[in-house]
């Protein structure tokens, strides 16, 4: 029965070489995820609390940080066809490690699949009413819920037409806004809503997508080649941001308010709603699609069990909904800034164990030959979750620098010192096919 639930999307497999898709298929899905609405709402974060050239600024360097992880992960993502919670499992965190990497950015992404869904519900019910705030949440996580269950093939095409759409009505929403005030004017404006800082501004543009960066092996694993993941990340990343981004920054100057309700039904009215929905919905598919990713890692690890992935796609989508109806949205900085820190040394420890300490790395390369998994994982990598532990705290209490940057250069760096000094050791061993722990590890 489990198996008639959606498309299971090689969630615990390699996707074959048959299964890929050309590097456009792919670019449109992440440049999807960047001009999303979400972008929209982070730019008139920063330009409520920013000038414009601050904003440019904290934009660029968040923008910086997120292309390199995404770049080596994603590349990592390519090469061996797994998904960020499987790949983990043999770049420095074992088979327990890669469950609380799974579970984490569940719950993450959740949390990001409540704040989308609650701000399509916001401007539903100012636009046109009819259902509570609640009701249009539920409805509209239902409807991405729906999408998600048919896997990557689905969400493909909802991005030929959502992200067009967005743009196309996004543009006008900047042109009707924006015709109205002197561009210079806006552009040498004192930011309307109390200051934010650079360091404070580059870790929400930071904080905002790095689960996005981190689990960007969700996406690249459909990719063909190495060159197709660093051209999407470069276009994608870099337009997003700036097209988007400071969009949301110049309109919140105009309208001098941080809400993007009241920006989108100051400037185009009722058409707003179709920016609304074309926005957040392909940055919440995917979303919904990494968190049952995660879940189902989670599950065969911990439970022993072999959930499909759209059995866990519909739990989360109903999860997340709920959680857009009890009011998350309200928690959006606080959110951005925690992820901001948490996520990066996970990046960090990934890309130095696969490209330089390279303890598991000839076992995946091995089975890659074949169009396997390695016959084997280790269970802990006791080093690996010290490390994570140590920089996400560096990066939340230590005020010198960026956040983001100090704890995923630290935890790159001490991986690659623990690897040299041999500390960099698994506990147990695990067969992944039947996820039994062998009695080494008890």
């Amino acid at each position: 029965m489990a198996s008639s639930v959606g498309v299971d999307d090689y969630a615990l497999t390699r996707v074959p070489d048959r299964a890929r898709y050309s590097w456009w298929s792919v670019a449109v899905q992440r440049f999807g995820q960047i001009s999303a609405l979400s972008q929209f709402l982070l730019g008139a974060t920063l330009g409520f609390g920013m000038s414009f050239w601050d904003a440019f600024l904290a934009l660029t360097f968040g923008a910086v940080i997120l292309e390199v992880v995404a770049i080596f992960v994603g590349i990592m993502g390519a090469r061996e066809g797994l998904s960020t919670s499987m790949l983990a499992r043999w770049t420095g965190f074992g088979r327990a490690g890669s469950a609380l990497i799974g579970l984490a950015i569940a719950i993450s992404l959740i949390g990001w699949f409540g704040i989308q869904s609650a701000v399509s519900a916001k401007g539903l019910v100012a636009l046109i009413g009819g259902l509570p705030e609640w009701g249009w949440s539920l409805l509209f996580g239902l409807l991405v819920t729906a999408i998600v269950l048919r896997g990557f093939r689905s969400m493909a095409w909802v991005a030929y037409v959502s992200v067009p759409a967005f743009l196309v009505l996004v543009g006008w929403s900047i042109g009707v806004e924006l015709t109205q005030h002197d561009l210079g004017a806006l552009m040498a404006s004192a930011p309307p809503g109390p200051q934010l800082s650079l360091l404070e501004g580059t870790t929400l543009v930071a904080g905002g997508f790095i689960t996005g960066a981190v689990i960007t092996p969700d996406m690249t694993r459909f990719n063909r080649t190495v060159g197709d993941v660093v051209k999407q990340t470069l276009v994608g990343i870099t337009l997003g941001e700036y097209v988007i981004g400071l969009a949301g920054v110049l309109l919140a100057h105009a309208v001098r308010s941080a809400d993007i309700t009241t920006i989108v039904t100051s400037s185009v009215g009722w058409v707003g709603i179709l920016v609304i929905v074309a926005g957040t919905l392909k940055i919440n598919d995917w979303n919904l699609y990494s968190s049952g990713l995660g879940l189902v890692n989670f599950v065969g690890t911990v439970f022993g069990k072999k959930l499909n992935r759209g059995v866990a796609t519909a739990v989360f989508g109903l999860i997340g909904s709920v959680l857009a109806a009890v009011g998350i949205l309200d928690q959006f900085t606080d959110f951005l800034t925690v992820l901001g820190v948490a996520f990066p040394p996970i990046g960090g420890i990934m890309v130095a164990e696969y490209f330089i300490v390279r303890r598991w790395r000839g076992e995946l390369d091995a089975s890659r030959a074949r169009g396997e998994i390695p016959a084997s994982s280790p269970n802990w990598v006791p080093a690996t979750l010290v490390i994570w532990l140590v920089a996400a705290l560096v990066g939340g209490f230590v005020e010198i620098g960026l956040p983001s940057i100090n704890s995923l250069v630290l935890a790159f760096a001490l991986y690659v010192v623990a690897g040299k000094l041999g500390l960099v050791r698994g506990v147990g061993s695990t067969n992944p096919a039947t996820d039994v722990v062998s009695a080494r590890s008890l």
